[in-house]
Protein backbone atom coordinates (compact mmCIF):
# COMPACT_ATOMS: atom_id res chain seq x y z
CA UNK A 1 0.00 0.00 0.00
CA UNK A 2 1.33 3.71 -0.54
CA UNK A 3 1.21 5.30 3.05
CA UNK A 4 -0.85 8.80 3.17
CA UNK A 5 0.52 11.56 4.73
CA UNK A 6 -3.05 12.32 6.32
CA UNK A 7 -2.50 9.77 9.08
CA UNK A 8 1.09 10.64 9.56
CA UNK A 9 2.63 11.35 12.49
CA UNK A 10 3.59 15.41 12.92
CA UNK A 11 7.15 15.89 14.43
CA UNK A 12 7.60 19.82 15.97
CA UNK A 13 10.16 21.06 17.73
CA UNK A 14 10.78 23.40 20.40
CA UNK A 15 12.14 27.17 19.15
CA UNK A 16 15.14 28.55 21.46
CA UNK A 17 14.16 31.66 21.61
CA UNK A 18 14.80 31.95 24.69
CA UNK A 19 18.86 31.43 26.13
CA UNK A 20 19.94 28.57 28.03
CA UNK A 21 18.41 25.81 25.88
CA UNK A 22 16.39 23.18 27.16
CA UNK A 23 17.84 21.98 29.74
CA UNK A 24 18.67 23.31 33.35
CA UNK A 25 22.39 21.97 32.93
CA UNK A 26 26.14 23.43 32.71
CA UNK A 27 26.35 20.60 29.88
CA UNK A 28 27.50 22.49 26.88
CA UNK A 29 24.72 22.76 24.36
CA UNK A 30 25.49 24.52 21.00
CA UNK A 31 22.31 25.99 20.70
CA UNK A 32 21.54 29.67 20.23
CA UNK A 33 18.62 31.71 21.34
CA UNK A 34 19.34 34.86 18.37
CA UNK A 35 17.21 35.08 15.24
CA UNK A 36 20.26 33.94 12.86
CA UNK A 37 20.50 30.90 14.49
CA UNK A 38 17.17 30.13 14.96
CA UNK A 39 16.06 31.30 10.51
CA UNK A 40 18.93 28.57 9.87
CA UNK A 41 17.15 25.62 12.54
CA UNK A 42 14.21 26.39 10.73
CA UNK A 43 14.99 26.05 7.96
CA UNK A 44 16.69 22.78 8.35
CA UNK A 45 13.67 21.35 10.24
CA UNK A 46 11.54 21.94 7.17
CA UNK A 47 13.93 20.23 5.06
CA UNK A 48 14.33 17.46 7.73
CA UNK A 49 10.24 16.91 7.45
CA UNK A 50 9.71 19.09 10.41
CA UNK A 51 5.42 19.97 10.53
CA UNK A 52 5.66 22.49 13.25
CA UNK A 53 7.79 25.38 15.60
CA UNK A 54 6.88 26.19 18.82
CA UNK A 55 7.55 29.23 20.21
CA UNK A 56 8.23 30.12 24.45
CA UNK A 57 6.62 32.67 26.24
CA UNK A 58 9.00 33.89 28.60
CA UNK A 59 8.58 37.33 30.44
CA UNK A 60 11.77 37.44 33.11
CA UNK A 61 14.75 35.38 33.57
CA UNK A 62 15.04 32.15 35.29
CA UNK A 63 16.47 28.97 35.32
CA UNK A 64 19.60 29.44 32.97
CA UNK A 65 16.94 31.70 30.51
CA UNK A 66 18.80 34.99 30.66
CA UNK A 67 17.24 36.33 27.44
CA UNK A 68 13.91 35.73 25.61
CA UNK A 69 12.43 36.99 22.24
CA UNK A 70 9.26 37.90 22.02
CA UNK A 71 7.00 35.00 21.05
CA UNK A 72 4.62 36.15 18.30
CA UNK A 73 7.48 38.29 16.38
CA UNK A 74 9.87 35.93 16.60
CA UNK A 75 7.35 33.35 15.26
CA UNK A 76 6.76 35.16 12.38
CA UNK A 77 10.18 35.92 11.55
CA UNK A 78 10.80 31.82 11.57
CA UNK A 79 7.59 31.83 9.47
CA UNK A 80 8.73 34.39 6.88
CA UNK A 81 12.40 32.51 5.75
CA UNK A 82 10.56 28.94 5.55
CA UNK A 83 8.02 28.53 2.75
CA UNK A 84 6.73 24.81 4.83
CA UNK A 85 6.75 25.10 8.43
CA UNK A 86 3.85 25.82 10.69
CA UNK A 87 5.09 28.54 13.36
CA UNK A 88 2.85 28.01 16.82
CA UNK A 89 3.15 31.59 18.62
CA UNK A 90 2.93 30.90 22.33
CA UNK A 91 0.54 33.46 23.95
CA UNK A 92 -0.65 34.06 27.73
CA UNK A 93 -4.03 35.51 28.46
CA UNK A 94 -3.31 38.23 31.24
CA UNK A 95 0.09 40.24 29.14
CA UNK A 96 -2.31 39.62 25.81
CA UNK A 97 -5.72 40.45 25.28
CA UNK A 98 -7.37 38.17 22.78
CA UNK A 99 -8.25 41.37 20.47
CA UNK A 100 -4.42 41.94 19.69
CA UNK A 101 -3.74 38.03 19.72
CA UNK A 102 -6.44 37.83 16.82
CA UNK A 103 -5.55 40.79 15.01
CA UNK A 104 -1.80 40.09 15.30
CA UNK A 105 -2.11 36.32 14.19
CA UNK A 106 -4.77 36.87 11.38
CA UNK A 107 -2.54 39.65 10.50
CA UNK A 108 0.52 37.12 10.10
CA UNK A 109 -1.53 34.48 8.49
CA UNK A 110 -1.94 36.41 5.40
CA UNK A 111 1.64 37.69 5.30
CA UNK A 112 2.87 33.36 5.66
CA UNK A 113 -0.72 32.00 3.65
CA UNK A 114 -1.58 30.76 6.56
CA UNK A 115 1.55 29.07 8.46
CA UNK A 116 0.95 30.47 12.22
CA UNK A 117 -1.13 28.97 14.41
CA UNK A 118 -1.33 29.67 18.48
CA UNK A 119 -0.90 27.93 21.35
CA UNK A 120 -2.45 29.64 25.12
CA UNK A 121 -0.33 29.07 27.78
CA UNK A 122 -2.24 29.69 31.14
CA UNK A 123 0.53 29.90 33.21
CA UNK A 124 1.78 28.86 36.04
CA UNK A 125 4.71 30.98 37.05
CA UNK A 126 3.20 33.36 39.66
CA UNK A 127 6.37 35.58 40.05
CA UNK A 128 6.65 36.09 36.78
CA UNK A 129 2.96 37.63 36.44
CA UNK A 130 3.79 39.47 40.36
CA UNK A 131 6.84 41.18 38.37
CA UNK A 132 4.99 42.46 35.50
CA UNK A 133 2.30 43.54 37.32
CA UNK A 134 -0.43 41.22 36.06
CA UNK A 135 -2.86 39.68 38.30
CA UNK A 136 -2.69 36.24 39.88
CA UNK A 137 -5.64 33.76 39.59
CA UNK A 138 -5.96 30.59 41.03
CA UNK A 139 -5.63 27.44 38.59
CA UNK A 140 -8.62 26.13 37.69
CA UNK A 141 -9.59 30.16 37.09
CA UNK A 142 -6.36 30.68 34.61
CA UNK A 143 -7.87 27.88 32.61
CA UNK A 144 -11.84 29.39 32.49
CA UNK A 145 -9.67 32.78 31.34
CA UNK A 146 -8.02 30.52 28.95
CA UNK A 147 -11.30 29.27 27.75
CA UNK A 148 -12.89 32.57 27.23
CA UNK A 149 -9.64 33.57 24.82
CA UNK A 150 -10.33 30.73 22.62
CA UNK A 151 -14.17 31.30 22.56
CA UNK A 152 -13.05 35.38 21.39
CA UNK A 153 -10.55 34.25 19.29
CA UNK A 154 -12.41 32.12 17.35
CA UNK A 155 -15.73 34.39 17.28
CA UNK A 156 -13.56 37.40 16.46
CA UNK A 157 -11.66 35.16 13.51
CA UNK A 158 -15.11 33.79 12.33
CA UNK A 159 -18.09 35.91 13.19
CA UNK A 160 -18.61 39.79 11.93
CA UNK A 161 -20.49 41.39 14.59
CA UNK A 162 -18.92 39.54 17.45
CA UNK A 163 -20.53 40.07 20.68
CA UNK A 164 -19.36 38.37 24.21
CA UNK A 165 -20.26 38.35 27.61
CA UNK A 166 -17.44 36.41 29.80
CA UNK A 167 -16.33 36.92 32.97
CA UNK A 168 -13.02 37.89 31.67
CA UNK A 169 -13.37 39.02 28.77
CA UNK A 170 -16.39 41.53 26.79
CA UNK A 171 -17.13 41.84 23.04
CA UNK A 172 -19.72 44.43 21.33
CA UNK A 173 -20.14 43.42 17.42
CA UNK A 174 -17.01 44.12 16.97
CA UNK A 175 -15.77 42.81 13.11
CA UNK A 176 -12.13 42.31 12.50
CA UNK A 177 -10.91 42.67 9.16
CA UNK A 178 -9.27 40.65 7.67
CA UNK A 179 -10.09 37.37 8.97
CA UNK A 180 -7.65 34.52 8.71
CA UNK A 181 -8.18 32.93 5.18
CA UNK A 182 -8.96 29.23 5.81
CA UNK A 183 -8.38 26.96 7.47
CA UNK A 184 -8.59 29.07 10.62
CA UNK A 185 -5.13 29.04 12.90
CA UNK A 186 -5.11 25.95 14.93
CA UNK A 187 -5.20 26.59 18.52
CA UNK A 188 -2.96 24.54 20.70
CA UNK A 189 -2.76 24.27 25.03
CA UNK A 190 -0.95 22.47 26.94
CA UNK A 191 -1.55 21.04 30.83
CA UNK A 192 -2.19 17.83 32.76
CA UNK A 193 -4.78 18.68 35.12
CA UNK A 194 -8.46 18.12 34.96
CA UNK A 195 -9.55 21.65 34.51
CA UNK A 196 -6.66 21.85 31.14
CA UNK A 197 -8.20 18.10 29.84
CA UNK A 198 -11.99 19.27 30.41
CA UNK A 199 -11.02 22.49 28.85
CA UNK A 200 -8.83 20.81 25.63
CA UNK A 201 -12.31 18.19 25.64
CA UNK A 202 -14.59 21.33 24.46
CA UNK A 203 -12.35 24.04 22.65
CA UNK A 204 -8.72 23.62 21.67
CA UNK A 205 -7.36 21.89 18.46
CA UNK A 206 -4.55 20.19 20.17
CA UNK A 207 -3.70 18.99 23.44
CA UNK A 208 0.17 19.32 24.52
CA UNK A 209 0.94 16.68 27.48
CA UNK A 210 4.17 16.68 29.17
CA UNK A 211 6.42 13.91 28.08
CA UNK A 212 5.37 10.62 29.15
CA UNK A 213 5.47 6.50 28.81
CA UNK A 214 3.57 5.00 26.16
CA UNK A 215 1.15 3.32 29.12
CA UNK A 216 0.48 7.13 30.81
CA UNK A 217 0.01 8.64 27.76
CA UNK A 218 -3.03 6.11 26.74
CA UNK A 219 -4.81 7.20 30.05
CA UNK A 220 -4.66 10.86 29.27
CA UNK A 221 -5.89 10.36 25.96
CA UNK A 222 -8.51 8.30 26.15
CA UNK A 223 -9.90 10.50 29.25
CA UNK A 224 -9.79 13.90 26.74
CA UNK A 225 -10.99 12.13 24.28
CA UNK A 226 -14.02 10.61 25.44
CA UNK A 227 -14.84 13.56 27.41
CA UNK A 228 -14.65 15.55 24.26
CA UNK A 229 -16.73 13.21 22.01
CA UNK A 230 -19.40 13.79 24.68
CA UNK A 231 -19.44 17.49 23.83
CA UNK A 232 -19.05 16.84 19.78
CA UNK A 233 -15.67 18.00 19.97
CA UNK A 234 -12.52 16.50 18.21
CA UNK A 235 -8.52 17.45 19.80
CA UNK A 236 -5.08 16.16 18.34
CA UNK A 237 -2.29 15.07 21.24
CA UNK A 238 0.91 16.13 21.01
CA UNK A 239 3.11 14.88 23.87
CA UNK A 240 6.66 16.19 24.94
CA UNK A 241 9.83 14.39 24.44
CA UNK A 242 13.34 15.22 24.45
CA UNK A 243 15.63 13.03 22.03
CA UNK A 244 18.83 12.13 22.45
CA UNK A 245 19.82 10.03 19.65
CA UNK A 246 23.86 8.75 19.08
CA UNK A 247 25.03 5.64 17.01
CA UNK A 248 24.59 3.36 19.86
CA UNK A 249 22.16 3.42 22.90
CA UNK A 250 25.59 3.39 25.40
CA UNK A 251 26.90 6.62 23.81
CA UNK A 252 23.06 8.17 24.00
CA UNK A 253 22.99 7.26 27.42
CA UNK A 254 25.88 8.70 28.72
CA UNK A 255 24.97 11.54 26.97
CA UNK A 256 21.87 11.61 29.49
CA UNK A 257 23.92 10.74 32.62
CA UNK A 258 26.18 13.69 31.91
CA UNK A 259 23.42 15.83 31.40
CA UNK A 260 21.59 15.31 34.92
CA UNK A 261 25.30 15.11 36.40
CA UNK A 262 25.87 18.39 35.19
CA UNK A 263 22.44 19.75 36.32
CA UNK A 264 22.53 23.15 38.05
CA UNK A 265 21.21 21.77 41.31
CA UNK A 266 20.02 25.44 42.44
CA UNK A 267 18.02 26.29 39.24
CA UNK A 268 16.37 23.15 38.89
CA UNK A 269 15.39 22.67 42.54
CA UNK A 270 14.10 26.36 42.46
CA UNK A 271 11.90 25.49 38.83
CA UNK A 272 10.54 22.41 41.04
CA UNK A 273 9.90 24.71 43.88
CA UNK A 274 7.65 26.90 41.63
CA UNK A 275 6.11 24.30 39.16
CA UNK A 276 5.39 21.79 41.60
CA UNK A 277 3.31 24.37 43.66
CA UNK A 278 1.47 24.92 40.19
CA UNK A 279 0.75 21.50 39.73
CA UNK A 280 -0.26 20.94 43.44
CA UNK A 281 -2.82 23.92 43.07
CA UNK A 282 -5.14 22.25 40.89
CA UNK A 283 -7.77 20.69 43.16
CA UNK A 284 -6.91 17.24 42.20
CA UNK A 285 -3.02 18.00 42.88
CA UNK A 286 -2.30 16.43 39.60
CA UNK A 287 -1.39 19.30 36.76
CA UNK A 288 1.98 19.39 35.78
CA UNK A 289 4.93 18.73 37.03
CA UNK A 290 3.32 17.38 40.46
CA UNK A 291 4.75 14.26 40.31
CA UNK A 292 8.07 15.08 38.65
CA UNK A 293 11.50 13.59 39.70
CA UNK A 294 15.04 15.94 39.79
CA UNK A 295 15.85 14.15 36.67
CA UNK A 296 12.85 14.57 35.07
CA UNK A 297 12.47 18.47 36.09
CA UNK A 298 16.64 18.97 34.49
CA UNK A 299 14.28 18.88 31.21
CA UNK A 300 11.17 21.63 31.64
CA UNK A 301 8.88 19.75 30.41
CA UNK A 302 9.37 15.75 31.54
CA UNK A 303 10.80 15.22 27.94
CA UNK A 304 13.49 12.58 28.99
CA UNK A 305 9.78 9.96 30.54
CA UNK A 306 9.13 9.96 26.86
CA UNK A 307 12.82 7.51 26.67
CA UNK A 308 13.37 8.96 23.21
CA UNK A 309 17.21 7.87 24.18
CA UNK A 310 18.86 5.44 22.07
CA UNK A 311 19.86 4.60 18.35
CA UNK A 312 17.56 6.25 15.40
CA UNK A 313 15.78 2.75 15.39
CA UNK A 314 15.43 2.37 19.13
CA UNK A 315 13.96 5.45 19.24
CA UNK A 316 11.52 5.39 15.80
CA UNK A 317 10.02 2.31 17.35
CA UNK A 318 9.39 4.27 20.60
CA UNK A 319 7.59 7.23 18.84
CA UNK A 320 5.42 4.77 16.98
CA UNK A 321 4.44 2.94 20.29
CA UNK A 322 3.25 6.98 21.44
CA UNK A 323 1.74 7.01 18.46
CA UNK A 324 -0.15 3.85 19.32
CA UNK A 325 -1.13 5.46 22.51
CA UNK A 326 -2.91 7.94 20.81
CA UNK A 327 -0.10 10.79 20.10
CA UNK A 328 -0.80 12.89 16.42
CA UNK A 329 2.75 14.76 17.12
CA UNK A 330 5.81 14.57 18.80
CA UNK A 331 7.19 18.14 20.32
CA UNK A 332 10.81 17.54 20.48
CA UNK A 333 13.49 19.85 22.31
CA UNK A 334 17.41 18.98 21.47
CA UNK A 335 20.78 19.64 23.04
CA UNK A 336 22.28 21.14 19.87
CA UNK A 337 19.67 21.96 17.74
CA UNK A 338 20.77 22.50 14.37
CA UNK A 339 22.56 19.50 13.99
CA UNK A 340 20.56 17.09 15.82
CA UNK A 341 17.55 18.30 14.11
CA UNK A 342 18.93 17.43 10.87
CA UNK A 343 20.35 13.81 12.22
CA UNK A 344 17.12 13.31 13.28
CA UNK A 345 15.23 13.89 9.96
CA UNK A 346 17.69 11.93 8.56
CA UNK A 347 18.19 8.74 10.44
CA UNK A 348 14.84 8.91 12.35
CA UNK A 349 11.90 10.19 10.45
CA UNK A 350 12.58 8.40 7.69
CA UNK A 351 12.42 5.10 10.24
CA UNK A 352 9.29 6.15 11.77
CA UNK A 353 7.54 6.09 8.29
CA UNK A 354 8.98 2.80 7.36
CA UNK A 355 7.04 1.28 10.92
CA UNK A 356 3.86 3.47 9.78
CA UNK A 357 3.49 1.80 6.76
CA UNK A 358 4.28 -1.28 7.81
CA UNK A 359 1.60 -1.45 10.83
CA UNK A 360 -0.91 0.08 8.45
CA UNK A 361 -0.26 -2.87 5.86
CA UNK A 362 -0.72 -5.65 9.05
CA UNK A 363 -4.08 -3.57 9.78
CA UNK A 364 -5.18 -3.87 6.58
CA UNK A 365 -4.51 -7.41 6.06
CA UNK A 366 -6.13 -8.50 9.68
CA UNK A 367 -9.50 -7.33 8.67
Amino acid sequence: MTWSNRDALKFAYWVPNVSGGLVISNIEQRTSWTIDYNRELARIAEKAGFDYALSQIRFTAGYGAEYQHESVSFSHALAAATTKLTVIAAILPGPWNPTLAAKQIATINHLTNGRIAVNVVSGWFRGEFKAIGEHWLDHDERYRRSEEFIRALRGIWTQDNFTFRGDFYRFDNYSLKPKPIDPQPEIFQGGSSRAARDMAARVSDWYFTNGNTPEGLAKQVDDIREKAKENGHAVKIGVNAFAIVRETEEEARAVLNEIVEKANPEAVNAFGHEVKNAGKASPEGEGNWAKSSFEDLVQYNDGFRSNLIGTPRQVAERIVALKRAGADLILLGFLHFQEEVAYFGEHVIPLVRELEQQEATAAIAAE
